[in-house]
């Protein structure tokens, strides 16, 4: 990429300013009054660099930036574009990344993630700390390793999803999913998981009032569950709990191993309870 043209310490304004622009580098560089200044553009690299206005980034492919800042009304930022990485970046903006295809993201700050990562596939995110609701709806083949989110309803309909290292502070997460794992993380908020299949947690902590509910396939390993009640209610559960569970409400099938259970209830008049195995180490 040694013959990229190179755009250096400009200041880019007026709709469209870099329409269909390829081969080129942006170093230092404002993108300011103006919508969609970078749209069809392809082969780009941008470092040190500033979007201040919305749509900055449509329909593009083979896009790198570094060291970038898009400020709050660089609204709707990065739409149907493929194969973009995104290194040492903060995003003021929310609704960023919509319908994009092969996303790398680390290092990078979403200030409001309302609204962000819809409808993605092939995304990786490495350290990447987020604040809003409805992050990566839709999504699929999703992986992401020490992401911080503090955030309701993330993951709503998304499949193929891997998180490791994580903490996440979300009500509703993972609603609605397809093939779900999450491994050594932190997980807090009501009504986890509820309407899924094929959810998996491998040494994670868990916090969540009526949580893991109507859940088609869920495993749990070496995972600690505090301050959780009413969980597993018509689930198919295979949990292997290291901690005392406040309360376990009606799983419709499988096997349940933890320390204790405060308070179990399998109703014959909701589910079959021979078709349920309690395993404590008082019982």
């Amino acid at each position: 990429m040694s013959d990229m043209q190179e755009v250096r310490q400009a200041l880019l304004t007026g709709e469209r300013a870099e329409f269909q622009a390829s081969d080129k580098r942006y170093i230092d560089t404002i993108f300011d009054d103006g919508e969609s200044p970078l749209k069809h553009a392809h082969a780009i690299e941008l470092e040190s660099s500033s979007f201040k206005w919305k749509y900055p980034l449509w329909y593009c492919s083979d896009i790198s930036a570094k060291d970038c800042t898009w400020f709050e009304m660089a609204r709707a930022g990065v739409w149907y574009t493929d194969n973009i990485r995104v290194e040492d970046c903060t995003f003021e903006a929310p609704k960023n990344f919509r319908r994009c295809h092969d996303v790398l993201l680390r290092n990078v700050d979403f200030v409001n993630a309302e609204e962000t990562l819809w409808d993605c596939s092939n995304v990786s995110l490495n350290n990447v700390s987020a604040r809003g609701d409805y992050l990566a709806m839709n999504c699929s083949d999703f992986k992401a390793d020490n992401l911080r989110l503090v955030g309701n309803y993330p993951f709503d309909g998304a499949r193929n999803i891997e998180i490791s290292n994580s903490r996440l502070i979300s009500k509703d997460c993972f609603w609605n999913c397809e093939n779900v794992t999450v491994r050594d993380s932190f997980i807090a908020g009501e009504y986890l998981a509820w309407n899924s299949r094929n959810v998996t947690f491998e040494n994670c902590t868990i916090e969540s009032l009526q949580g893991l509910c109507y859940v088609d396939n869920l495993l749990l390993r070496n995972c600690r569950l505090i301050n959780t009640t009413l969980a597993f209610e018509y689930s198919n559960v295979d949990a292997d709990i290291h901690s005392t569970v406040d309360s376990v409400f009606n799983p419709s099938s499988g096997t349940i191993r933890a320390d204790a259970i405060k308070e179990l209830s399998l109703d014959p008049t909701k589910i079959d309870p021979n078709k349920v195995t309690i395993i404590t180490d008082n019982r």
